[in-house]
């Protein structure tokens, strides 16, 4: 579930530096896009119990950009709001909760690097809790190094 947030988070900073992409000659421009009440689904997996289903988010969102005429630039972002998950399997207890997603990116002609990270806090409709604590990073060096990690923990 992590790396599926990841890959939409770095899938997301993309979008949004394109749209400060026709910056021209400026030195710099920044730009702050906040979004209110949003609300998407997709299938995923409960991360504690690995249990697929339908999760469905509404969340409020601030995100940041600053870019450069040559191609440096800096993004970061938040997202936080509720959560709903279904369960595939309707013998499974479905969740109900909160959840923080915060991530940043600075990439300029020689390196990149990413960072996210992921946290949810839900209740089943067993009485259950989830609580899901996740970060992941990638690095890429001028020499074209790339180092990268993912660690996620239920608690």
């Amino acid at each position: 579930m992590v790396r599926r947030v990841f890959i939409c988070v770095l899938t997301l900073s993309t979008l949004l530096l394109m749209t400060v992409a026709s910056v021209g000659a400026a030195p710099a421009e920044t730009e702050t896009i906040t979004v209110k009440d949003a609300t998407e689904s997709f299938t995923d997996v409960n991360p504690c119990t690995g249990e697929p289903g339908l999760v469905t988010v509404t969340y409020n969102g601030v995100f940041h950009i600053t870019a450069l005429d040559d191609g440096t630039y800096h993004i970061t972002g938040t997202e936080t709001g509720t959560f709903t998950f279904e369960p595939d399997d309707p013998s499974q207890p479905s969740v109900t909760g909160r959840f923080t997603i915060w991530f940043g990116e600075n990439s300029n002609q020689a390196s990149f690097n990413g960072t996210f990270t992921f946290r949810v806090n839900g209740q089943g409709s067993d009485g259950s809790t989830v609580r899901f604590n996740g970060v992941a990073h990638i690095s890429v060096s001028a020499t074209g190094t790339t180092t990268e990690f993912e660690f996620g923990r239920c608690h």
